[in-house]
């Protein structure tokens, strides 16, 4: 990059590392970012990430504190809860959580004993390493029970793949648990916490849903809420939410003693007080009513780049999208083409994405027969409709052309000039 640094004047003895944030800043810039659990957050929430907060230890909560010199954490802390009770309409928040994974790990465990059952959606079928895979600890301290998709129709008036809740009723009646768990990572309809509800009743389960990538659309009003619905809620705030990286919790308030004791001291330790800072600045910034109209043309850019996507000729798995993301069956593209070299040869193209397994995969999680796109990060930047259906333009063109470094490099500057008109950053000068 030319010019001076825009980091130049925060770190002023480490080239190395102003070096590195600028090239990251460049990448970020110049390439496409279509990662669905990735975003742009506003430069307040990044002004607040690296702020004099992160010097201070202040284990426990506010008003009690196990270190002096809290006053002004607590106030922080508070702000932070009472927006983010305000966003959601919850009765009891909890923004200590450091990343999505913690607020799951520490749900189950406010609300369970070890060994347990769990219901909750397979990995392998849009589901969450900690909904119970075999590679999470969460496997070895509770029992799970994993329900899945229906299988692909051929038939738009039957759309398949999608959550089969006949399965989730036959399951729950079967195994009784006593946690049934909501939501997921790679899954692109609404799930409505109302089903869920009306099958956990019936067996006598308490509800989580983890909302980690709809949060930000819930906020929005493009997704409906499962506040007040479930037990509890779980969700990160660096996906829709457009927030510092990080996890929160929502909870009724019988329920507030157990979570909070759940994180602390159950699972961390002192809060991260600058990450929750800079939550409570997303937080503040979701209560805009132009965050709304943001959350919906999240929604309209999906529809519109999974229009433009199958038109090149992939696959949509459930046929579609009602959120943010579109997941990509590879093989009707091109059978020999992984999820794998895909997204190494968009990376080189300066499209990021990331494989993903389809439902029913015959390859591996490493390897993959498909792709996640997400549309968040690109929408924060300010591209509509007619820029989706160009990235798609672009995706299939260099796919197609994998082979052929020369046709590489030259989408490579077609998706800069495309970035070049919607800089996530103009205010950090160069």
């Amino acid at each position: 990059m030319s010019g001076t640094s825009p980091f130049s004047s925060w770190i002023t003895n480490d080239p190395e590392i102003v070096r590195l944030l600028d090239d990251e800043l460049n990448r970020q810039r110049t390439t496409l970012q279509l990662i669905a659990s990735e975003n742009f957050t506003s430069p307040a929430v990044l002004a607040a990430s690296g702020s004099v907060l992160t010097n201070k230890y202040s284990e426990g909560y506010p008003g009690r504190r196990y270190y002096g010199g809290n006053q002004i954490i607590d106030e922080v802390e508070d702000l932070a809860r009472n927006r983010l009770k305000e966003l959601f309409g919850a009765e009891h928040a909890n923004v200590q959580p450091h990343s999505g994974a913690n607020a799951n790990v520490a749900a189950y465990q406010a609300l369970l004993e070890p060994g347990d059952t769990i219901l909750a959606m397979r990995l392998d079928q849009g589901g969450h390493l900690t909904h119970g895979s075999p590679a999470s600890i969460t496997s070895k301290i509770w029992n799970f029970v994993s329900y899945g998709l229906t299988p692909a129709s051929s038939d738009p008036e039957l759309p398949g793949e999608i959550v089969d809740l006949n399965q989730v009723l036959d399951l729950a009646k079967q195994h009784r648990p006593k946690l049934i768990v909501a939501g997921a990572t790679a899954y692109t309809r609404t799930i409505d916490a109302k089903d869920y509800r009306a099958i956990a009743d019936q067996v006598g389960a308490l509800l989580m849903f983890d909302a980690a990538h709809p949060a930000g659309l819930i906020a929005g009003g493009a997704h409906p809420s499962p506040v007040g619905v479930a037990d509890v809620v779980t969700f990160t705030t660096h996906k829709t939410l457009r927030g510092p990286r990080g996890g929160a919790i929502l909870c009724r308030e019988d329920l507030a003693k157990a979570i909070d004791g759940a994180i602390f001291p159950g699972l961390q330790g002192g809060p991260l007080e600058h990450a929750i800072a800079a939550k409570a600045v997303a937080f503040k910034e979701a209560l805009d009513p132009r965050f709304s109209a943001y959350a919906h043309q999240v929604v309209a850019n999906a529809n519109a780049l999974a229009q433009a996507l199958e038109a090149e000729g992939f696959r949509l798995v459930s046929g579609g999208t009602d959120n943010h993301i579109v997941l990509l069956d590879l093989r009707t593209f091109d059978e020999e083409l992984t999820g794998k070299e895909a997204q190494e040869v968009l990376d080189h193209a300066g499209i990021t994405v990331n494989r993903n397994t389809v439902p029913d995969d015959p390859r591996s999680p490493f390897v993959t027969s498909g792709l996640r796109v997400g549309t968040a990060a690109e929408t924060t930047a300010g591209m509509g409709p007619e820029q989706m259906a160009e990235i798609a333009r672009l995706m299939g063109r260099t796919l197609r052309s994998r082979h052929d470094d020369a046709a590489i490099r030259t989408i490579r500057e077609e998706v800069a000039v495309l970035c070049g008109t919607f800089d996530p950053y103009p205010s950090l000068s160069n």
